[in-house]
């Protein structure tokens, strides 16, 4: 039943995936990988929080469950936004990672004596479709891409890796920036990837006659969400020192290839998590069409450097959102039911961090983009 480690799988796989489009031209910049691990701390473990507590509230995914949320607290409907929001973001990774892989794979095939002859925004808007037709088989591709990745990278790395030069250099907004967007994909924080996980799991596990594992519901009472959110989390932080140690990597022709296909599994799981919210308002086969489009359109007509702003926008938007949403509009009595914090000490903690230090942390990085941007 791979729906239950497709969490586990997403963790480990995002840095991978990511880490290159953020790192900063030297990967042995000390003072950047300290704010990225202090960005990991105060910004994206409130937010895996914020997602677990949400989907074991609603017991649905992003797009239903914030229909049911916004209910219970008497929530103005735009916040119904996140959902969509969080589905869009998912297919813009896919592009990313697509677009980025597909830019290497032709050099790589010339080696083989290979020849497409094809541009790469038609390359890209191939793959893309390819994704499509793999994402029928859901959580299925993510091992096998993670696999596939990690093999490309390996071949990476035992060709030669980049030197590790460390430096300290003068800290900025700008790099505050970049940590704290460097933090939010590595967790895929404005995703809702997770509570979309967690909801497929439970609700596979209703199919199966299981009992499902959920907090402060039923017999699961004594669950604790941290039980399910710090593995996550500390799976995301190994992977992440992993990727900072590859991030720098050329890979060489068959390990490109090797990475080209795995990033087409990952990216074939993110387009069908989001034609999954799709179809909660539009059905089964509009919404399929709908993320085809969409990934087709995004991969061929912008370039990666514009994915990639069009990702920390997007991203930064749907997890403010969410920050907010869970710190200020749902009720206290709620999500301290679904955290099951051991005391009431650590509630009032990650409570102070998703009101308060989430969205400022967030305002001080949107500050650090658009000042470089403009720069």
């Amino acid at each position: 039943m791979m729906v239950r480690y497709a969490s586990y799988l997403m963790a480990a796989i995002l840095p991978l995936l990511l880490f290159r489009w953020f790192t900063p031209d030297s990967i042995g910049q000390i003072d950047f990988w300290l704010l990225w691990l202090l960005a990991m701390v105060i910004v994206a473990l409130p937010m895996v929080y914020a997602e677990i507590a949400l989907a074991y509230r609603s017991r649905q995914s992003p797009v239903g469950g914030m229909q049911v949320l916004t209910r219970e607290a008497d929530a103005s409907i735009l916040w119904r936004g996140f959902g969509w929001l969080a589905a869009l973001v998912a297919v813009v990774i896919a592009a990313l990672a697509i677009s980025g892989a597909s830019m290497g794979v032709q050099g790589a095939l010339t080696e083989f004596g290979i020849e497409l002859g094809l541009p790469t925004f038609a390359l890209s808007a191939g793959l893309i479709v390819i994704a499509m037709l793999l994402s029928m088989l859901g959580a299925g591709t993510l091992p096998v891409g993670f696999v596939l990745m990690a093999v490309g990278l390996l071949f990476g790395f035992f060709a030669g890796h980049p030197a590790w030069d460390f430096v300290i250099t003068e800290v900025s907004l700008a790099e505050w920036g970049r940590a704290v967007a460097l933090a939010l994909v590595s967790v895929g924080a404005g995703t809702g990837i997770y509570w979309y996980t967690q909801y497929a799991a439970t609700a596979t596990a209703e199919q199966l006659g299981h009992e499902p594992h959920q907090v402060g519901t039923g017999k699961n009472s004594g669950l604790r969400a941290s039980k399910y959110v710090l593995p996550i989390w500390g799976l995301q932080l190994v992977a992440g020192l992993a990727a900072l140690l590859i991030s720098g990597l050329t890979l060489p022709p068959l390990g490109a290839l090797f990475y080209l296909v795995g990033v087409l599994c990952v990216s074939a799981y993110l387009l069908h998590y989001a034609a999954e919210q799709f179809k909660v308002k539009f059905g089964l086969i509009i919404s399929l069409v709908l993320t085809l489009v969409i990934g087709v359109v995004l991969a061929a007509a912008l370039p990666a450097q514009w994915l990639v702003i069009v990702l920390v926008v997007s991203s930064s938007i749907a997890a403010l959102l969410l920050s907010v949403f869970a710190g200020w509009q749902m009720k206290i009595s709620h999500l301290r039911k679904s955290l099951n914090f051991s005391n009431e000490g650590l509630y009032n903690l990650w409570r102070i961090a998703i009101r308060i230090l989430v969205p400022l942390a967030m305002v001080l990085a949107a500050i650090g983009w658009l000042g470089e941007w403009f720069s």
